[in-house]
């Protein structure tokens, strides 16, 4: 969800993930993150850098690798751990930047047993900037991080992995159907919950969205919200309308959509092999969704 802070309900115990095509007994994403030879056993993280072994990860929040430009913005610059051909992208939600979930870690130390580097990218969306961003926007300079991977890194496929509202980016890239998409070899929805459903649980949401509905029809989509709208960052009436808005271009995992319209908005991933983990102790999750019932849609 939108505003998540590191290792927030995202890396909650209890959690449900369905994937597609289907599961097998051991999924696709497994296959990733554990040995192939189905060795056991997680990854621990403590504060002592000596049990932390030779790797991406020298000690806790200290990650190993290369920070390299992808793109002509300041902003556009991502960190690889592991130097190998192929890649998981992460993409993080709302405010988040580097280093935006505690799983990283253990994530980039399972990746490179397998050999798979694992990547964070800045976007102009990144930490405050998503207000007067969009996911057209992130899903272009997405595109232009696996240009770079492709014709720079050799890569020979990546996998994304979008956290909260990182999904969304996902879901909206693999519509675009840009040229480097098809490096795309898996999808994987990290807490993919409605900032809709969240933002109707604040008092002010519906007379913003009602502001936002009136900017938009008199051709100022780009200027700014009041600062209520959302105390977080400078939000434009577009961006606010996109995520607050039943049916906005941000609203993708809302519990309350048809069958038809999920069918509209997410149908296009079936040709992807895609998974989907969701929280179901997310705390940006209302209490009224049924959790269980939303992932088997």
């Amino acid at each position: 969800m939108s505003f998540s802070a590191p290792a927030a309900s995202s890396s909650s115990s209890s959690s449900s993930a369905v994937s597609s095509p289907s599961s097998t007994a051991t999924s696709w994403f497994s296959g990733i993150v554990r040995g192939r030879t189905n060795r056991s056993g997680s990854v621990k993280m403590t504060n002592n850098s000596s049990e932390y072994n030779a790797g991406p990860i020298k000690a806790r929040n200290q990650f190993c690798g290369v920070l390299f430009k992808y793109g002509p913005k300041p902003i556009q610059v991502a960190f690889k751990t592991g130097d190998y051909k192929q890649q998981v992208i992460f993409i993080g939600g709302l405010t988040d930047g580097f280093l935006a979930t505690e799983y990283l870690e253990p994530l980039a130390i399972a990746l490179d047993k397998e050999k798979w580097s694992l990547v964070q990218l800045l976007m102009s969306s990144s930490y405050t900037g998503y207000g007067t961003s969009s996911l057209k926007q992130d899903a272009s300079e997405l595109d232009q991080l696996v240009s770079y991977l492709i014709n720079k890194e050799d890569s020979e496929g990546v996998v994304l992995l979008g956290h909260s509202t990182g999904c969304q980016d996902i879901v909206h890239y693999m519509r675009t159907n840009a040229a480097c998409s098809r490096a795309v070899r898996a999808a994987i929805l990290q807490a993919p919950v409605s900032d809709r459903e969240y933002r109707a649980t604040l008092p002010e949401t519906a007379s913003m969205i009602d502001l936002a509905s009136t900017m938009i029809a008199e051709g100022r989509s780009s200027e700014l919200m009041p600062k209520e709208a959302d105390p977080s960052a400078p939000i434009t009436a577009y961006r606010y309308h996109s995520l607050c808005a039943y049916m906005g271009d941000d609203d993708l995992f809302s519990s309350d959509l048809s069958d038809d319209q999920l069918r509209m908005r997410l149908g296009h991933m079936s040709n992807t092999p895609c998974q989907v983990i969701f929280s179901m102790a997310d705390e940006y999750v209302p209490e009224y969704v049924d959790k269980k019932a939303l992932v088997e849609r």
